[in-house]
This record gives C-alpha cells, sequence and structure tokens, in this order.
C-alpha cells in the first residue's frame, strides 16, 4: 500500500511505476491514495481501478465524534451541525472540534468536551482550508512567522536551514517548534543523520505558504537558496534540486536557469526522465525572463535539446516536436549550422517514432548534408542513427545496415561510450538495430556476434538505458532465429530493466518481445497478458513506428490460444496499419499470419490463406526477408498438406527445411521435420 501520493518525490515515484508495470503478470494487489491533484498514466492499463473514497455516512461520523466529543447530551445539535457543514468529511471534522476548543466553545478534553457557549452562535467555517486558514491566524504573531517561513522549504522542515534563516535564537526556535507541535501543525519527522520536521497534512501546509504575500515568500526563498550555498559551498551539486527550486520561486531567473539545467542533467543522468522534463522546463522559463543575445539564445537551444531527450523515454512525444521546431528556428537565426543540423536530426527520429519514414529520411538528409559539410560527428552519428532506423521501418533491411554500420565504424574504443546528445549510447543503439535488420534477412551469425559486441559495450559503460537496448538487440536475434531459451532470458533482462527505470518508450517493445517469445514457446498464459499490456502501451503513447508489430505478435498468441476472431480481427489491423505507415517488412510478417489463421478456419478460406502467403512470401523475397520466405513456405506446406494436396505440400517443406538448415533455425527446422512426418 502506498498512502498520499500527492507528497511523492521522483524516486519513489520511479519504484511506483515500476511496481505498476509489473502488475499485469503478478498475483498482487496495490492499493494506493491519493488527492485529486495528483496525476498518473495508469488509466488506460486493464488492470487499473479507481475508486472514489467518499465523506463518512452520518452514522460513521456519529461515531467519530462520539470519540472526539463524548457522550454529553448537550452536545447533540453540535454534532448535527458539523455532519451537515463538514458533509462527513473526516479530516475537516477533526480540524472542526479543535478550531471549537481553541475558541473556547467547548471545555474538557478529548473525549469528555461540554458546550461552553450557546450552539446557535457558531461560525463554523465553510471549507477546510478556511477551517485551517483561521487556526493559522489565531496562532500568536511569532508562531504564524515561523509555521510559514518552514512552509518555504517545503513538506520537510530541516531544522538546521530553519535555524539559518530564523531571526531568533536557537532555545526560542525549538520553543516555538514544540507549541506548532502541540498544536498538531508540524511534527517531528527524524532525529538522525539531522533534526527534520514535517507538516502534518497537505492542506496545513498549502494553508501556511498560501498566507505568506508574493514579495515576503520570495524573500525567504532567496534567504533559503543563499544558506544553502553557504553551508554547501563544497558540495552545492548535493543540493542541486533544492537550489533550483527556491532560486525558481525566488525569482532569481538566471541562477533559477542554471540550477534547473543542472538538476535536469542529474535527474537524466540517474534515468529520472520525467523530474528531468520537469526541470528543463522550468530552466526554459526562467530564460524568458533573461536578456535575449546569441549566448542566452544558443542555451535556450541546448536546454529544448535536452527536454527532448529528456521527454522521449517517458513517451510524451505530443511535446518534443514544438521544441525542436523552436530550437531549429532559433538556430537559423544565428545562422548556426551544427545547430540546425543537430535539429533536423532529432526531427528525422520524431518522424520515424511516429510512423512518417519518408518525412524521417528527407530531414535525415538535409542534417546529413550540414553535418557532412562541418564534419561535425555530435550530427553525423545521431542521423546515421534515426535514418537507419526509418529504412529499417521500412523493410529496406540492408539499406539500414549499410547506414547503422557507418556508425559501427565511426564509434570506435574511445568513442564508444559518448552519447552525442542521446539517451542511449549510439555506440550500442546502431548496433541493436543493426542485429534487428540482420536478423531480418536471415544473417544470424553477423547478428549474434554484433548483439554481444553491444552488450558488452552497454555493460562496461554501465549504462541502464543502453544495456535495455542491447537486451532486446540480440534478444530479438535470438527470438528470429527459433533460439528461444536464450531469447527469453535477454528480454527478460531487458523487461526487468526497463521496469526499472520507468521508460514508457521501450515497454511495448519489452512487453511485446518478451510476450511473443514465451507465446512462440507454448507459454499462452505469461504471453498473452504482454502482448495485451503493449497494444495499450503503445496505443496511449501514440508509438506508431512497429505498432503493427505488436498488434501482430498479439494476433499469433490469440490464434494459438483458439481466439480465431480476435486473431483475424488483429491480424487484419497490422496488415492495414503497415500499409498505412510504409512497413513493409511488417506487411508481409502481417499477410503470414493472417494466412495462417484463414488456413484454420472455414473451407471457402482456402484461396484467402494461399493468396496471402503468395504475396507475403513475394514481399518477403523483394526485401531479403529469408526467414520469412521459409516460414511462409512451412505455412504453404501445411496448408498443402491439409487439403490433401501432397506432392505440394511436400515441395514447399522441403524447401522451407532446406532454408532453415542453411540459416541454423534449428527450432524452425524440427517444426518442418515433424510436417514432413506426416506426409509419410
Amino acid at each position: 500500500m502506498f498512502e498520499d501520493l500527492h507528497w511523492i518525490d521522483a524516486e519513489t515515484q520511479v519504484l511506483l511505476d515500476m511496481v505498476v508495470d509489473s502488475l499485469p503478470a503478478a498475483r498482487l494487489l496495490l492499493v494506493v491514495s491519493y488527492r485529486p491533484e495528483y496525476q498518473h498514466p495508469w488509466g488506460s492499463k486493464t488492470c487499473y481501478r479507481q475508486l472514489r473514497i467518499d465523506p463518512l455516512p452520518a452514522e460513521s461520523a456519529e461515531e467519530l465524534l462520539k470519540v472526539l466529543l463524548g457522550n454529553d447530551p448537550g452536545l447533540r445539535l453540535l454534532k448535527q451541525q458539523l455532519i451537515e457543514r463538514t458533509g462527513g468529511n473526516p479530516f475537516f471534522l477533526e480540524e472542526s472540534v479543535r478550531t471549537l476548543v481553541e475558541t473556547k466553545v467547548l471545555a474538557g478534553e478529548r473525549g469528555a468536551y461540554q458546550l461552553a457557549k450557546a450552539s446557535q452562535t457558531l461560525q463554523i467555517p465553510v471549507t477546510v482550508q478556511a477551517i485551517i486558514a483561521a487556526r493559522i491566524d489565531r496562532l500568536a504573531p511569532e508562531d504564524k512567522q515561523l509555521l510559514q517561513a518552514a512552509s518555504v522549504f517545503g513538506r520537510d522542515v530541516p531544522f538546521a536551514l530553519l535555524e539559518a534563516i530564523a531571526e531568533e535564537s536557537e532555545e526560542r526556535l525549538r520553543q516555538g517548534l514544540a507549541r506548532l507541535q502541540a498544536g498538531e501543525f508540524l511534527h517531528e519527522a527524524r532525529l538522525v543523520p539531522e533534526l527534520e520536521y514535517t507538516f502534518k497534512h497537505a492542506l496545513t501546509h498549502e494553508a501556511a505558504y498560501a498566507g505568506l504575500l508574493h514579495q515576503r515568500r520570495r524573500a525567504v526563498h532567496a534567504q533559503i537558496m543563499d544558506v544553502i550555498e553557504r553551508l554547501f559551498a563544497d558540495r552545492l551539486s548535493e543540493q542541486i534540486d533544492q537550489l533550483a527550486h527556491h532560486a525558481f520561486r525566488a525569482e532569481m531567473w538566471a541562477k533559477a536557469s542554471d540550477y534547473l539545467r543542472q538538476a535536469g542533467v542529474k535527474a537524466a543522468g540517474r534515468s529520472a526522465y520525467r523530474q528531468a522534463a520537469n526541470y528543463f522546463e522550468q530552466a526554459l522559463e526562467s530564460s524568458r525572463h533573461l536578456a535575449s543575445d546569441q549566448v542566452s539564445i544558443e542555451q535556450t537551444i541546448e536546454l529544448r535539446f535536452a527536454l527532448r531527450n529528456a521527454l522521449w523515454p517517458i513517451g510524451e512525444f505530443g511535446r518534443i516536436l514544438p521544441h525542436l521546431c523552436d530550437a531549429r528556428d532559433a538556430a537559423e537565426s544565428l545562422g548556426d549550422e551544427a545547430r540546425i543540423s543537430r535539429a533536423y536530426s532529432y526531427i528525422t527520429q520524431y518522424h520515424w517514432m511516429v510512423g512518417d519514414y519518408e518525412r524521417a529520411i528527407e530531414a535525415g538528409h538535409r542534417a546529413v548534408a550540414i553535418g557532412a559539410a562541418l564534419g561535425d560527428l555530435a550530427v553525423e552519428v545521431p542521423t546515421n542513427l534515426h535514418v537507419g532506423l526509418a529504412h529499417h521501418a521500412r523493410g529496406d533491411y540492408r539499406t539500414s545496415i549499410q547506414v547503422l554500420a557507418r556508425n559501427v565504424g565511426l564509434l570506435r574504443e574511445d568513442l564508444a561510450r559518448e552519447h552525442f546528445g542521446l539517451a542511449a549510447l549510439p555506440a550500442v543503439y546502431s548496433r541493436t538495430w543493426m542485429v534487428w535488420s540482420l536478423a531480418e534477412i536471415g544473417e544470424f551469425s553477423e547478428a549474434i556476434s554484433c548483439g554481444q559486441q553491444e552488450v558488452e559495450i552497454a555493460d562496461a559503460a554501465g549504462h541502464p538505458l543502453s544495456r535495455v537496448n542491447a537486451y532486446f538487440g540480440i534478444g530479438y536475434a535470438y527470438l528470429r532465429q527459433g533460439a528461444l531459451p536464450m531469447a527469453i532470458n535477454a528480454l527478460e533482462d531487458g523487461f526487468k530493466l526497463c521496469q526499472s527505470l520507468t521508460v514508457p518508450f521501450w515497454l511495448p517493445v519489452a512487453t511485446s518481445l518478451l510476450g511473443h517469445a514465451h507465446a512462440v514457446s507454448g507459454h499462452l498464459a505469461e504471453a498473452i497478458p504482454l502482448l495485451e499490456e503493449a497494444v495499450e502501451r503503445a496505443a496511449a503513447m501514440a508509438r506508431r513506428v512497429d505498432q503493427s508489430l505488436w498488434s501482430l505478435h498479439l494476433s499469433e498468441a490469440y490464434m494459438t490460444a483458439g481466439r480465431t476472431q480476435d486473431a483475424r480481427r488483429l491480424a487484419t489491423s497490422a496488415v492495414a496499419l503497415a500499409q498505412r505507415h510504409g512497413e513493409r517488412g511488417n506487411e508481409a510478417h502481417a499477410l503470414r499470419v493472417y494466412a495462417e489463421i484463414a488456413s484454420r478456419s472455414e473451407p471457402t478460406e482456402i484461396v484467402t490463406s494461399e493468396d496471402s502467403y503468395r504475396t507475403a512470401a513475394a514481399i518477403a523475397t523483394e526485401l531479403g526477408m529469408r526467414p520469412l520466405v521459409a516460414h511462409c513456405h512451412l505455412g504453404l506446406g501445411k496448408h498443402y498438406r491439409r487439403t490433401g494436396k501432397v506432392d505440394q505440400a511436400k515441395e514447399h517443406l522441403i524447401t522451407a527445411t532446406t532454408m532453415y538448415r542453411e540459416m541454423d533455425m534449428r527450432f524452425w527446422l524440427e517444426k518442418a521435420g515433424a510436417e514432413m512426418g506426416e506426409l509419410a
């Protein structure tokens, strides 16, 4: 159980997202509670259910008031008024009772109060916020000032920092904090390694902070920033998040822009990409308040690039393109060819992701033309990668391999750990997609060798997101070859790491590939939930690239499970998606699965099945997809065996067997051999 998620910090949020992502495949009930302002991305999940916590019914509210007030008959009317005014909200009831005690309306002690004033004259505030604000206003001036100063720190209040900005002695400060604890505004959160206080409730903190005038609020934030800079002068990086927060709130825009940028870089370095994106966006907001000159424009462009790198792994694609276009326009205004080409390089990747491969390649060529003239690897490397991705998506695997091989050749030894502005290492990322393309054309020996290289590079660098890419690369090669135990091991490692990093962009890949490996292995109970989640995730984040492939994997699992109608619907959708986006390789895969479904259906679909197999084989042959060509021959062999055409069945099965043997696809070789045995 996780409570009060509206207080959650970034690291705990990462852990929680990881737990949520693991739920579809686990026998686990996760219960969380939060206020309405808390935002999360779980609404589209089939395993998620939201339950509104309603106020207490009248009977339960009366029981609570019995505990708080007691059973004095004179309190009957007051209790009725409290229930009506608070609507049964338990926190509102508690704060209302506390207010009545503080204002001498009630006399006695908890559980044994008596009415000291006529209930007809009572003025109970209409909201709990008003009650808390009124309670704060009734504090002694020095205690109110102390509480408001504490609220500027946030929920948690370090005593050492509070003491540094306090305008009174340590003894008086401790006395004031003791009074605030007695009034249940604050309580001690911890004693070691340093004393720290925390607000009892979010509304208490909000009311105290809201009570500060804007100028006073800015001044206190500035004081806190100055104190942190002074006390931690030799290790500011440890406090960079706090410095960024207080500089921004103090409206000290130059320092805010710098500290927020540093905080964003630090967050991205530990793969906390959502937090990094928030920092970079605040840094951009801060920069708008600064004078515009060449240096500031260059810094703003770099911030937009950094923001793009943070938004990409978390799947916030809709927010990326406007920033890239703004960065490109700003670079053009400066005549900055290097940054213009970087912007086009990133735009290339964006168009690839949304399935617009022609625009991706066009933008990539513009970036390459500028980058080549400059001799700038920071442009050439990312652009080669993105253009290679676009060619792979179109099914032009050999061109993809050629383009990506340029990066492999460029990124030797000392450059293998350079990011060149990308979230994952290009030395790894380029090999990942080379492996995928090599696997599609049946060059498994080279694919696995390349996959092993990328795993070694990623492990040596110790970069988590690069390791995710590496595991999916080599796992894909094993999966396409049919080396299923090795595929599952690699894909499970990538899946677990992907979950721990909370990188939504890769989660459809992780869940679909692992689910497909389980499905081909016959483990449908493990496979189908993963494959369903992959389709849901890709649709939710508008990740268009390879969406047809994820639908296809689920279709194939449904077919194996006997859910023919669902399988046919998804296969039809996969064919349409692939054709719409020009994914010819995926179209061929989808037609092969559609043919298999039709072959297992009514006799009237025999012609449909045969035509689909032949169309898939024709496309696969054109694209050099030898494993898929072999699968089509196997499918036709099974199809003709079922329809009694033995000679034709034997011809296709012999072709499939020969091709599987040449590519060392032993799992599929056994399948073809079993079909040959059925002919005997």
